[in-house]
C-alpha cells in the first residue's frame, strides 16, 4: 500500500510503552498495519503563539512541496518517454526505496539544524523546494525546446508530400541547374489525376521543356513530379497549374543548404542526447531533496501539532503506519478505542467528532481530517500522480 499515515499519540511513562501498546493492538493481535517508529529529534518549541501561526504554514508549506515533488516525478516519466517504465526504479530518496526512506527515517542534521528554530527550518526548506521549482522551469523549457524543434523536423520528414520536407527525395538530376533562361519546378499532383499531368502538363503554359516530367515519388495520396519550363513563364504556370490542381512547392535545390538542414537534424539529435543523462540525473537528485524534504515538512507538522494537541513538557511517539488495505475501518475503531479518550481535553468535548470524522473548523489546526490522535497522510505512490 503506497498510503502511510503518521501519527502520535502522547507518551505513557516511556514513549517506548506508547508504542508498544499501540503496536500490540493494532498489529500484533489485530494484524490491521505495521507500525514504525518515527524519530523526531528534540527541536526548539519557541511560544504558543509561534506555534500556532507555524501550525498554518506548515499545512501550505506541505501542499507546496508535495506539489513540487510529484512535478519533479511526472517530468522525470516525461523524459523517460519510451523508458518510462524505469520511473519507479529512479524515484529513490537518499539512495533507497521511498518505502524504506520514511521507515527508518533519520533527521538530517546537516541540512536542517535543530539548534535552529521552527520556523527558519521551515525558511530553509521552502527556499531549497522554491530553488528547485524555478530551476525545473528553466531546464523543462530549454529541454522541451530542443524537443520541440526536433519533432517539427521530423514531422517535415514524414508528412504528406504536401507538407513535408523535399530535401532528401530530390536528386541533383532532377533539375536544370545554372541555367540562364529555365528552371525546374517541383510539382504535387493528386494521384488520381497523375494521367491528366502527364497527358497535359505541356499544354499548361508556353515555353514548357517538352518531356521534361518525370514522377520522383508518392505516397498515399499525391505524386511528386518534376518539370522544366523558362523563368519567364513561372508565375504564370503556377497559376493555371493550381486551377488544375496541381500545387507547385516553393523548392530550390542547394546542396550547401541541403546539407546544412541534414546537419541540423543530426546536431538536435545529438543535443538532445547530450543533454538527457545530465537532466535525467539532475531530476533524479532533485526528487530525492524534494521527497526528503517532504518528510521533514511532515515530521515538523506532527511535532508542532503534538505540542500543541498535548501540551508541555513535550512528551510523544510518533509513529508511521502502513495500513492493510482491507483494514482501514477496522484500524480507525482501534485507533479510537485508544485514543478517543483524549478528544475531550483536545476538542472541548465533542468526542464524536473523531468517531464520525466530522470535520469541524479550527480544530486540528487546518487539518482536513480532525481525530483524537495527530493524524497525518503520507502517499508515497509517485508514478501513478505522474502519470496524469
Amino acid at each position: 500500500m503506497s498510503e502511510y499515515w503518521l501519527i502520535s499519540a502522547p507518551g505513557d511513562k516511556t514513549c517506548q510503552q506508547t508504542f508498544d501498546t499501540m503496536n500490540n493492538l493494532t498489529s500484533k493481535q489485530n494484524n490491521l498495519c505495521n507500525n514504525y517508529k518515527f524519530h523526531i529529534p528534540d527541536l526548539k518549541v519557541g511560544t504558543l503563539d509561534q506555534l500556532v501561526g507555524l501550525s498554518d504554514d506548515l499545512g501550505k508549506l506541505d501542499t507546496y512541496v508535495e506539489q513540487i515533488t510529484r512535478k519533479v516525478a511526472a517530468y522525470l516519466g516525461e523524459v523517460l518517454e519510451d523508458q518510462r517504465d524505469k520511473l519507479h526504479e529512479n524515484l529513490l530518496a537518499n539512495n533507497t526505496d521511498l518505502s524504506v526512506y520514511i521507515t527508518r527515517f533519520q533527521w538530517d542534521m546537516a541540512k536542517y539544524p535543530i539548534k535552529q528554530s521552527l520556523r527558519n527550518i521551515a525558511d530553509i526548506i521552502s527556499k531549497q523546494i522554491g530553488q528547485i521549482d524555478a530551476d525545473l522551469k528553466t531546464k523543462s523549457t530549454a529541454y522541451n525546446s530542443l524537443k520541440g524543434n526536433l519533432q517539427n523536423l521530423e514531422k517535415k520528414q514524414t508528412g504528406s508530400l504536401l507538407t513535408r520536407n523535399l530535401a532528401d527525395l530530390v536528386k541533383k538530376e532532377h533539375f536544370i541547374l545554372d541555367s540562364e533562361y529555365l528552371t525546374t519546378l517541383l510539382v504535387i499532383v493528386p494521384k488520381i489525376l497523375a494521367n491528366d499531368w502527364l497527358a497535359n502538363y505541356e499544354k499548361i503554359t508556353d515555353m514548357i521543356v517538352p518531356r521534361s516530367s518525370q514522377m520522383i515519388t508518392q505516397d498515399n495520396d499525391y505524386c511528386l513530379f518534376n518539370v522544366t519550363l523558362f523563368k519567364k513563364v513561372v508565375e504564370e504556370f503556377k497559376l493555371h497549374a493550381r486551377e488544375r490542381k496541381f500545387i507547385v512547392r516553393d523548392f530550390v535545390y542547394n546542396e550547401e543548404e541541403l546539407a546544412a538542414g541534414k546537419n541540423e537534424m543530426t546536431k538536435l539529435i545529438t543535443d538532445k542526447k547530450k543533454q538527457f543523462g545530465p537532466l535525467v540525473r539532475w531530476l533524479k537528485v532533485n526528487f530525492s531533496e524534494a521527497f526528503c524534504a517532504l518528510v521533514h515538512v511532515k515530521a515538523l507538522r506532527v511535532f508542532v501539532e503534538s505540542v500543541l494537541r498535548y501540551g508541555l513538557p513535550v512528551n510523544f511517539q510518533a509513529i508511521l503506519i502502513e495500513p492493510n488495505k482491507k483494514s482501514v475501518k477496522r484500524l480507525r475503531e482501534c485507533l479510537n478505542q485508544l485514543y478517543g479518550h483524549l478528544d475531550g481535553a483536545s476538542a472541548g468535548g465533542q468526542s464524536n467528532a473523531s468517531i464520525d470524522n466530522v470535520d469541524i473548523p479550527g480544530l486540528g489546526f487546518g487539518q482536513s481530517e480532525y481525530y483524537p490522535y495527530v493524524f497525518y497522510k503520507l502517499n508515497i505512490d509517485m508514478v501513478e500522480t505522474a502519470k496524469i
